[in-house]
């Protein structure tokens, strides 16, 4: 059974279907006005690990991870970059899905996004005024009213009378507590605008989230996941406005990944220490980015370096370079242990780490081997590949990656020039000339190329 982290009880629990017959599973999604930054990556690896997971051991899952194509920061980027707000959105949503694809992220099953759900939207902000869980303020905004929801904070573990007391000293004479959010925004000259019974305005950030789960998997469903940074206020906010809205408990289980930290520095574009998923890519592999990620358990700070990248890398190539003499290991069947071990690993609030310990066991079991050619092999070749595909890992040949072929590093040298001068130091060693050789070893080398010879041949990876 899987047990999960809710980080709403503080404590693993079973997950077991509402409805008995299908996984209802919502993530909060980018907010497309840039290119996705490794915090990014992190949230989509995560919620795809555990898709893959859910599906592999026979859940029936509906997967949603949604889109934020409309507030603050999108209109004030599209004023900067004097394009209209669809140009922008559709772009950087395009580049999105760029990313994920280089990461091995599946898309989720339904990708809604806020402005194709006005009607939802204005729905759900009409019935919370109806059962007065929110009000029209002085400048014209709808609030959300959190005296009215006596379990706000509970996700957080925040007191509201100390989070009161922690506003800024100057009165709001907009809205009626300091803890009040923003349902609906009046429009400004030059924003985008849709109609609705309070004048045409736009919606607030966090009551398009509600609108768009509860309008793709029902009021109550089981999973709600997103960034740690999400916690507060975002899910606790989504969490009172549709339990106030619906009269149903919203969501079973929360989960929500850790931070991303860069050089044991919290991230941050006021540090300039954060880094966009594509200058990450053109140093490291995508797989190499993916395998790092699932090194760390999802809810444990993840610690970004170079220093950590290569280790990764490390560690990813000898899962890789175990199956380098591997035809067609899918013919051969897998080890059951070995699933036995995984899956206890995964059901334990898919503790990765473990799993990929468990990969590294195997392999290490497969390099003991002197013949790669009996049944023993096989099945541990195939026993790996399995496993790890279930991760999103060892998707490519092992002759493809060891030679960095989904490198995206412009400095790449070209893989004929590479061979040509593999060729020229094998004819070199067979005429004694030991000097050309290592030159030419030591030339490779400059070049990020390392050579393993064997009796009969010379292997090449980046």
């Amino acid at each position: 059974m899987v047990a999960i982290y809710n980080s709403f009880t503080r404590k693993k629990e079973p997950l077991k279907s509402i409805d008995g017959e299908k996984i209802r599973m919502y993530v909060c999604g980018m907010t497309v006005y840039d290119f996705c930054h490794i915090g990014h990556a992190r949230v989509m690896v995560v919620f795809d690990m555990v898709a893959r997971y859910l599906r592999s051991t026979g859940f029936d899952l509906l997967y949603v991870r949604n889109i934020t194509d409309i507030d603050d920061k999108i209109i004030e980027r599209a004023k900067v970059n004097n394009e209209s707000i669809t140009e922008l959105t559709n772009r950087f949503i395009e580049a999105m899905n760029v990313d994920a694809r280089a990461l091995g992220v599946l898309p989720p099953d339904i990708e809604p996004k806020a402005t194709d759900h006005m009607n939802e939207i204005i729905k759900m902000i009409s019935n919370l005024i109806k059962k007065n869980h929110a009000y029209l303020g002085k400048n014209g905004d709808v609030y959300f009213d959190v005296s009215s929801f006596q379990e706000y904070g509970k996700l957080s573990g925040k007191n509201t009378d100390e989070l009161r007391a922690g506003e800024r000293v100057e009165v709001q004479k907009d809205k009626e507590d300091p803890l009040d959010f923003v349902l609906w925004k009046p429009a400004k000259a030059g924003e985008p605008k849709w109609p609705s019974p309070w004048g045409e305005g736009r919606p607030g950030w966090h009551i398009e989230c509600s609108a768009m789960s509860t309008y793709c998997l029902g009021n109550h469903f089981d999973i709600h996941g997103g960034g740690q940074d999400l916690q507060f206020p975002h899910h606790e906010n989504e969490i009172a406005q549709s339990t106030c809205s619906t009269g149903e408990k919203f969501a079973n289980i929360w989960m929500h990944n850790g931070f991303v930290r860069i050089d044991e520095e919290k991230m941050s574009k006021s540090l300039n220490n954060f880094f966009t998923i594509r200058e990450v890519l053109k140093n490291y592999q995508p797989e190499v980015v993916r395998f790092f990620i699932l090194s760390s358990h999802y809810r444990s700070p993840l610690n970004y370096s170079d220093a950590n990248l290569d280790e990764a890398k490390a560690s990813l190539t000898r899962l890789y370079t175990a199956l380098r003499d591997s035809k067609n290991e899918s013919d051969f069947d897998i080890d059951k242990n070995y699933i036995t071990k995984f899956n206890s690993f995964m059901n334990d609030d898919f503790n990765t780490p473990k799993a990929i310990a468990l990969l590294h066991e195997i392999a290490k079991k497969i390099n003991r081997l002197e013949d790669k050619n009996n049944q023993e092999y096989m099945v541990l070749a195939s026993t790996l590949k399995k496993l790890a595909s279930i991760l999103g890992l060892l998707e490519l040949s092992p002759q493809d990656f060891l030679q960095g072929k989904e490198s995206q590093n412009e400095n790449n040298i070209d893989d004929n020039y590479i061979n040509n001068l593999i060729v020229e130091r094998n004819n070199a060693r067979e005429n004694k000339d030991f000097d050309r050789a290592d030159s030419i070893r030591d030339e490779l080398k400059e070049l990020g190329i390392s050579l393993e010879d064997s009796e009969d041949s010379t292997d090449w990876r980046r």
